[in-house]
């Protein structure tokens, strides 16, 4: 659930990276203004609202992020999950992305704007020099790499990808390129690792603050679903803005 924070509790928190941060967060304080099963909708859109009157002029588009703080959940002996899920508005349209391809491939990412590409020789050429193939899979937020050439990965390159989690989403011929590097765009995920908090963008300032409500709803009815005890597992959430794309 949904509550709004005491009134003695800052609404805005000033960074050294001058983000500011509007809370959401769930305790029984507030059990009498909404139900344990739902968010409280009025409170979120106030919130959402909030975080865009108070936004300032950059000079590059902000990402609407959200924090989930979780309770009762033990890392080490608890079972981790991990999900994704495709959110109806795209939260994050700069991510960066590079395919690897085959010839076929190659010639349908050249059509796509933004869209960088690498082919085989291509990443023969670091000779599997870790420094350089990190430094050139850093620049991206997201790898796409024909099927066939997912198997000859490691080989050419190491198991450097894997460690520095940029191992590439694999992408057949059965499938529109442009549809799945929408969807890639479009997707956010959540993993337990070893802390309590996780976070994902759900938006950016170019939509509407009803668009953000939505994959905002989406994203939190999600989570819970991975949660052994939904929304009990909720303890906060916040909604704040950061620079574009998250990684």
């Amino acid at each position: 659930m949904i509550r709004r924070p005491p009134r003695s509790t800052p609404l805005y928190s000033s960074a050294a990276s001058d983000v500011y941060k509007r809370q959401v967060s769930t305790q029984s304080t507030w059990d009498t203004r909404v139900a344990m099963s739902k968010l409280n909708m009025d409170f979120l859109r106030e919130a959402i609202h909030n975080v865009y009157a108070e936004r300032k002029e950059r000079k590059f588009l902000e990402t609407v992020e959200l924090q989930v703080m979780l309770k009762d959940y033990d890392p080490q002996k608890d079972k981790r999950f991990a999900g994704s899920v495709r959110l109806p508005h795209v939260p994050r349209p700069k991510l960066k992305i590079c395919v690897i391809g085959d010839a076929a491939h190659l010639e349908e990412a050249k059509k796509i704007e933004g869209i960088e590409t690498k082919d085989l020789e291509g990443l023969r050429a670091f000779n599997r020099v870790k420094k350089d193939i990190k430094k050139w899979a850093k620049k991206y937020h997201v790898l796409l790499c024909t099927d066939s050439i997912v198997r000859q990965l490691t080989k050419v390159l190491g198991p450097i990808l894997n460690k520095i989690n940029r191992f590439p989403i694999a992408i057949t011929h059965n499938e529109s390129l442009a549809k799945k590097i929408d969807e890639v765009k479009s997707s956010v995920r959540f993993q337990l690792k070893k802390v309590l908090c996780m976070g994902t963008a759900v938006g950016n300032l170019e939509l509407s603050e009803e668009q953000v409500r939505q994959n905002v709803t989406m994203s939190l009815n999600f989570l819970v679903s991975l949660l052994k005890k939904g929304w009990n597992n909720v303890k906060t959430c916040l909604l704040y803005t950061s620079p574009s794309p998250r990684d």
